[in-house]
């Protein structure tokens, strides 16, 4: 076995494992938190579900491929074709959803004071549906004729073929498909920086009804700091991909095994980065995901809260139990093993006849005894 699949399978299981942790936690902290749901909510939860799908389904497929059959599919079967169609589908949707939920920050940052009239549901729904339309006519052009789904064995994945044969194809998807959205995403991001350096240097208040804040320049430095990190990690996932993918187009030859297989996997590995460069940096997420914990902490707390107060009672009645078992009986109703002395059994009868006759109420009873445990 090469050791460039072995690096690529632990790769993609480092990968997919990630992938599926981050989204599902960002999947919880949405649904949990009514306070998330937004007009626009549903852009973060379209691209969250197609990376926790590609993490429970590419990624582990490319993983098993590069270890136990390295050779490949017929690229002509169902499975191959299948494969392939969803990868991409799923890779469209999600870097587009992730693009509009970009253009929803970025409106709701800039266009402030219009961003209700803007961005509302109805127009979100609009939008997905435009998105996963494009995703399907777009991965099922290959399907049709136009392009071609072929096994990659440097990927490890059926995917599309971007041999010059089907060079429209190709272009379409990379300039169209990839190209245009990251462009949008880092222009955004950029204009964003720019606003916020200019904020920093005339100074910012923001005001209540009761008195005004000044807001100092570290709170738009760590949120330039995050926007920079997110073009970076975006532009070095993307970049060595669509390079590789321009080299296949233009001179027909293969690239490399290694790079193919990286470009590859850092594509793949958006799927877990997305959550928390996306998402988990905004101080409206990380704030549900405090509260989250803190529920999720309170409800363990409170089931072993009650569950010590019955363990407590159950010892307590095991303790009453063993101990009325073992109390002694009183030499009034001695066993029959113990004769008692004809004295004894007089004085007993006449005791015994002087409380019916007088009837004293302070007479003891076994039922009393056996309940009390001792005389009262």
């Amino acid at each position: 076995m090469q050791p460039v699949a072995l690096v690529y399978a632990a790769l993609m299981v480092v990968s997919s494992l990630f992938s599926v942790c981050g989204n599902v936690v960002l999947l919880l902290v949405v649904l949990l938190n009514k306070e998330l749901h937004t007009e626009t909510w549903a852009l973060t939860l379209s691209f969250c579900l197609s990376d926790l799908a590609l993490g429970l389904s590419t990624i582990p497929f490319g993983a098993h491929n590069s270890l136990l059959r390295p050779q490949g599919y017929p690229s002509d079967g169902y499975l191959c074709q299948g494969s392939a169609f969803f990868y991409l589908l799923l890779q469209l949707g999600s870097i587009h959803s992730l693009t509009w939920a970009t253009v929803d920050k970025f409106t709701e940052i800039c266009f402030a004071l219009s961003y209700s009239t803007i961005c509302t549901a109805r127009r979100t729904r609009v939008v997905l549906v435009l998105v996963w339309l494009y995703g399907l006519i777009n991965a099922a052009l290959p399907l049709l004729g136009f392009g071609r789904y072929t096994y990659s064995s440097t990927r490890f994945l059926c995917a599309p073929s971007f041999q010059p044969d089907y060079r429209g194809f190709s272009l379409l998807f990379i300039v169209v498909g990839i190209i245009a959205p990251i462009l949008i995403m880092c222009s955004m991001y950029a204009y964003i920086v720019y606003i916020a350096r200019k904020q920093v240097r005339r100074g910012t208040f923001v005001c209540n009804d009761q008195h005004c804040f000044y807001v100092p320049a570290k709170s738009y430095f760590r949120s330039s700091i995050v926007m920079v990190a997110t073009v970076v990690f975006l532009l070095v996932c993307w970049l060595p991909y669509i390079a590789t993918c321009f080299y296949e187009t233009f001179s027909g030859h293969e690239p490399p095994a290694a790079t193919s297989a990286v470009s590859t996997w850092l594509v793949l590995f958006t799927s877990a980065l997305n959550p928390w460069i996306n998402s988990m940096t905004q101080m409206r997420y990380r704030a549900a995901l405090r509260k989250s914990l803190n529920k999720i902490r309170q409800l363990l707390q409170h089931r072993l809260k009650n569950s010590h107060p019955q363990s407590t009672a159950i010892q307590l009645e095991i303790v009453s139990h063993n101990h009325h078992h073992h109390i002694a009986k009183p030499s009034l109703w001695s066993d029959d093993s113990k004769p008692v002395s004809p004295e004894t059994r007089s004085m007993s009868e006449v005791t015994m006849e002087d409380s019916k006759d007088t009837g004293d109420s302070k007479g003891i009873t076994l039922d009393q005894v056996c309940h009390c445990g001792t005389i009262c």
